[in-house]
Formats: C-alpha cells, sequence, structure tokens
C-alpha cells in the first residue's frame, strides 16, 4: 500500500469535520465500525456543544492501493498551536473556503503555515450549494492570499474543487453531475507523489502528544525512515540536551477510526509510540547507535495569560471535589502533557498560578473542562503578554474582521476607533458590510459579545493573532461600576424590585449570595452596595393592590467567556460545577480600602 498523508484546513465552520465524516463513509469505514454518528471526529463533548474542532486527530482511510491518513485540525485561531505541529507529519492539505463568505482571517494563518512548510495544497470550494455563493469571485481571493503569502510558482498551481461537504459531493466544476468524493480521492492521488523513504536506519520525530489514563503518555510523529517495532531500544534526541536511551513499549496506528497496536509500522506512517514517558514534542527517535537532534518544531508563544486562584468565596466546597492547590497544580500539570500551546508558571509569594495560551477560547475551554471535572477555582481577567523588541516595549495585535447589516456598522467603526483599531478593508454587498481591521489585542477581549448585542445577533466576528507591535498606549474602559452584595444570605424580590431603577441585575430572587459578589451593573460608574436579602416587613395593614406579584427585571445571564470578559482587574470569576459568580478579590469593604491605598502607595513609589 502507498501512504499519502493530508491534513485539512480552514477556518471555523467550514465544514472540515463533516467532509471528514464524508471521507469516512464513502469509504467504507462507518460500515467496519457499526452505525454511522456525525462528526466523529469532533468527540469531545465540548467540542460537539460548540460546534468546533478543539483537538486534531487522526484517522486513515483506504481508496484503491492508497492509504490516506487524514487529520482534522482547529478551524479557531486559539488553538492554532495544534495546526502548526501536524504540518511536519503530512504530503499535503486540503484548503477549505466557504463559497460565500471566502477566505477569512484564520484561513491565511492555516494557509501561511501549509506554504512556509512546502506543501502544495489543493483548494476545495465547500457549500457553493448557497445562494448567496460567489465560487468564483472566492477563486481569485484565494489565489491573492496565496500570493500575498509568497507562495511559490508551483505552490500557486494548486487544484480548484468544488463541493457540498454535507452531502458527500466534491466535483471538478459545479456543472458536473457526479455525487460523491471520487474527484477528491483522484485529485489527491494525481497532485501529490505517495511517500519515499530514504534510505537508512531509524528516523523519527515527535510532532504531537497524547495521554490515555491506562497506557501514559503517548509521542505521535511521522516514521521518516526505517521500520519501528514494540519492545525497540531507541536513542532520543533534542536541540538542547544530551541523547539518552530508551525502550518503546507498544507501537500503534490508525486504521480506519479506531488506534490499533501493531507489530511494524513502515516509513511515511504516522505512529504512536508508548512506554517513553518524558518524551516531549520536537524529541527526534533514532537507532541506538546514534542520532542527530532534527531541528526543533517551533509553537508560537502564548499572547493571553491568566491567574487560577484556589476558590476562598463563603459558598467554597459546595458543589466542587477538587479544591486545593495541590488538586489545581496536578491538573494542570497533566495538561500541560498535551496541551502545548499552554505555559503554566507559579507566582511567586501565592498559592496561584499564572496560565498562558493562545487566548480567551483557549483558557476559558481549559475552565470549562476543568469545572466540569469537578473542580472549584477563582480566575482574574485576562492580559496579554508583552514583549520588549529592539528595546521597546510591544503588545500583540490582531486582525479581526466583522461581517453585519449596514446600519450596524457605523456604532462599529465608532468603537473600533476608540479602540485605536486601524481599519485595512471595507466591503458593502446585498445589504451587509465587511469591515477588517487591526487592533490591540487588549483593546478586543470581550469585543465578539459587544458585537453580537450591537448586531442584535446579525453579526459575525472573526479574530486572529496578526504581529506584535508598539504599545498603543492606555485604552479606557468604558463599563460602568459594578453592584455589589453588602450581605450574605438569600436574594429577595422585594430587594430587586425596590433596587430595579439603579441598573442591571445579574441574580434572580432565592439565589444565594454572599459579601463582596457582584450581582448587577450600576447606571453610573462608580460602584453600588446593596443588601439584596433585605425582605417586606410584616405588618397587619394590608394597602389595595401592595400585595400583588412584584415584577422584578429578568437576570442577565453570563457563560464562561462572558464573565471573563466583563470584570476588572480587581475581580475574579468563581468558577464551580454548578455556578459562575463574579466577585471582587476583596470581599469586604475594609479591605477594599486597604488594597487600594497599597495600590497608591505601590505607584507614588515608582
Amino acid at each position: 500500500m502507498k501512504t499519502i498523508n493530508l491534513a485539512v484546513i480552514a477556518h471555523v465552520d467550514a465544514g472540515k469535520s463533516t467532509l471528514i465524516d464524508a471521507m469516512l463513509a464513502q469509504s467504507g469505514v462507518f460500515e467496519e465500525h457499526g452505525e454511522r454518528v456525525e462528526l466523529v471526529m469532533d468527540s469531545n463533548e465540548l467540542e460537539r456543544e460548540r460546534g468546533i474542532t478543539i483537538y486534531s486527530k487522526n484517522c486513515s482511510i483506504r481508496y484503491k492501493d492508497y492509504t490516506f491518513n487524514i487529520v482534522d485540525t482547529p478551524g479557531h485561531a486559539d488553538f492554532s498551536s495544534e495546526v502548526e505541529r501536524i504540518m511536519k507529519t503530512v504530503d499535503t492539505v486540503v484548503l477549505l473556503v466557504d463559497a460565500a463568505e471566502g477566505p477569512m482571517p484564520q484561513t491565511r494563518y492555516v494557509l501561511k503555515k501549509s506554504l512556509e512548510n512546502g506543501l502544495r495544497p489543493i483548494l476545495l470550494i465547500n457549500k457553493f450549494d448557497k445562494r448567496d455563493q460567489r465560487a468564483q469571485e472566492v477563486v481569485d481571493l484565494s489565489f491573492d492570499l496565496f500570493a500575498d503569502l509568497g507562495a511559490s510558482d508551483d505552490q500557486l498551481d494548486f487544484p480548484i474543487l468544488y463541493g457540498i461537504a454535507k452531502e458527500g459531493i466534491v466535483r471538478y466544476d459545479m456543472d458536473d453531475e457526479n455525487n460523491d468524493l471520487i474527484p477528491l480521492f483522484e485529485t489527491i492521488i494525481k497532485h501529490v507523489p505517495p511517500f519515499e523513504a530514504e534510505e537508512g536506519e531509524l528516523l523519527m520525530q515527535i510532532s504531537s502528544l497524547a495521554y490515555d489514563e491506562y497506557i501514559g503518555r503517548l509521542g505521535i510523529g511521522r516514521l521518516l525512515r526505517g521500520t519501528l517495532k514494540p519492545r525497540q531500544e531507541v536513542l532520543i534526541a533534542d536541540t538542547e540536551q544530551a541523547p539518552y536511551k530508551a525502550r518503546i513499549n507498544q507501537v500503534f496506528r490508525y486504521i480506519g477510526l479506531t488506534r490499533t497496536s501493531v507489530d511494524q509500522v513502515e516509513a511515511g506512517d504516522i505512529v504512536l509510540i508508548s512506554g517513553i514517558d518524558d518524551i516531549s514534542i520536537g524529541d527526534t527517535i533514532g537507532p541506538p547507535s546514534g542520532v542527530e537532534a532534527l531541528p526543533s518544531i517551533p509553537i508560537e508563544p502564548p499572547t493571553l495569560a491568566m491567574d487560577f486562584y484556589v476558590n476562598n468565596s463563603p459558598f467554597a466546597g459546595q458543589s466542587g471535589k477538587f479544591l486545593t492547590t495541590r488538586h489545581i497544580r496536578e491538573r494542570l500539570m497533566r495538561e500541560l502533557e498535551t496541551n502545548v500551546g499552554l505555559k503554566v508558571e507559579p507566582i511567586p509569594g501565592s498559592d496561584a498560578y499564572e496560565v498562558s495560551g493562545r487566548g480567551e477560547l483557549h483558557l476559558s475551554i481549559l475552565i470549562e473542562q476543568m469545572r466540569r471535572e469537578g473542580y472549584e477555582l477563582s480566575v482574574s481577567k485576562p492580559r496579554v503578554l508583552y514583549q520588549e523588541i529592539d528595546g521597546r516595549i510591544c503588545e500583540p495585535y490582531s486582525r479581526i474582521r466583522i461581517e453585519a447589516p449596514d446600519h450596524f456598522i457605523g456604532n462599529l467603526i465608532r468603537k473600533l476607533n476608540q479602540r485605536k483599531g486601524l481599519m485595512e478593508a471595507m466591503e458593502s454587498e446585498g445589504g451587509y458590510t465587511t469591515i477588517e481591521y487591526i487592533a490591540p489585542t487588549r483593546a478586543l477581549l470581550g469585543f465578539r459579545g459587544e458585537v453580537i448585542n450591537d448586531t442584535r445577533g446579525e453579526g459575525i466576528f472573526m479574530r486572529q493573532f496578526d504581529h506584535y507591535g508598539p504599545y498603543a498606549g492606555e485604552i479606557k474602559s468604558d463599563r460602568n461600576g459594578p453592584i455589589l452584595s453588602k450581605e450574605t444570605g438569600t436574594v429577595m424580590a422585594y430587594s430587586l424590585f425596590q433596587l430595579s431603577d439603579r441598573g442591571e441585575f445579574f441574580v434572580k430572587p432565592g439565589q444565594p449570595v454572599y459579601e463582596g459578589m457582584i450581582i448587577g451593573l450600576h447606571n453610573r460608574q462608580e460602584e453600588l452596595i446593596v443588601n439584596p436579602t433585605h425582605n417586606k416587613k410584616m405588618t397587619n395593614t394590608r394597602a389595595s393592590g401592595s400585595d400583588d406579584a412584584l415584577r422584578v427585571p429578568t437576570a442577565r445571564e453570563f457563560s464562561l467567556e462572558e464573565a471573563l470578559a466583563f470584570i476588572e482587574d480587581d475581580e475574579w470569576v468563581e468558577v464551580t460545577p454548578d455556578a459562575i459568580r463574579l466577585r471582587k478579590k476583596a470581599l469586604t469593604q475594609a479591605d477594599r480600602v486597604r488594597l487600594a491605598r497599597s495600590k497608591r502607595s505601590e505607584q507614588l513609589l515608582r
């Protein structure tokens, strides 16, 4: 069998996982594994809920005398480290572009990485059955993107296909009549020569990691040369330390959807190996006689950080199983086993940890997973990570793209200008306007929610890290002051009714609250401290209509991402298995005054 390794890349929601479902179905994999499941590659619970791919995953199919090893990659910018690693293991990429939307910010990033690795992409214009499709224009835009990213003449000569992934259709031309994926399979064979191994002994580089609670740490990579067997002695080298000997325990490869233990693997295949506990991404594996470390696999550094604290609120321990610093540390260390885009460092002088990642979604997915596993913790407001470049303080900038009805665009442009954004492009068609901006990443934290609210759900917002540039100066928050509870107890409808003209509330009658908890947003800039647990005094006097049901305003509910975007520097999000609460770092008024004085003293000393 000849082997071709390929990755399917695109922006989020372009149809990558749906296309792979169709490839598995038409190659007979589902027949071998029983009942078909939609989006089988998005097997993680959070992936299915959110409709996005978070972790790159492997499967294989057979077509004629070829084995295609397929990697499904994340489309969201925050999980780009997953994309970076797999480029070394594949022979080509299938680039999906929506026939109506065209290339998106993340399309630029994943395509750039594939071109830098010398790959020759196959362009697949997906969803050409849309009423607003503009497939031919999208082909031209895609060509311009290739050229803009410095593609070689060979890379610019890419095959073009048209597809409807949800129906399992790919065609050479939109007017063709075939209703299967044969054109895609044939294009892969014609466009990509099968892997030919060099002569010589074993050579492999680890490009990804996985973890199995029974087997332990798994190293994943392409076998570049030689063969690999269970119990084989090897030498492991990297660019920073001396090589050391180890013994491989088991060898696996993907057959269909199943990770299967095998007796031998030939060069060209994507291999999983177990038995080496401290194996890392970039490690080179060779024969015991000696091996020279291959160049390390670069991973772009984190751009955003948050602090993880033990939950010390009055409600701590009511619903979680894992509450202590030790529990949080062990969970974060376990996450580092496979999540290479993440960085964890202890904060000196405290029992907290600074956790850095590629973006808000990257970090919030981790917090949500921990919450579902029974952890309780408090987390700080996300902040960007600065770098010193040529003696200047620089900060991350993001490229954003917003598509919204024409009548909403003026307000969005005003907000982006206030956030020190720079317009890159603007175009209007069919009552919708699309704008592209470059803006400081810190100014865009939480902006996705604002776009959705300001456009009444009709706006589309996409963000992609672009570069590090000079610090843009202070960007003031326009959020009003919080409404804080000054008592611990149960929220009363009477209190909310009496306070309803003071602002927007986040709690409802019967909900428990504690002192220092943020229960609403004030109408003014200053914070407001109230008692939401106060109830009406009971008397024997009844006034006409006074005992009618009180009309309490509907409480605003927060998702985890919305809560992280809402808080300020002196506030935390309390995360437990059954609740997401907003709170002040210092819960009592006396502690908050003391903290404010301490900060002023530090600023004066500077």
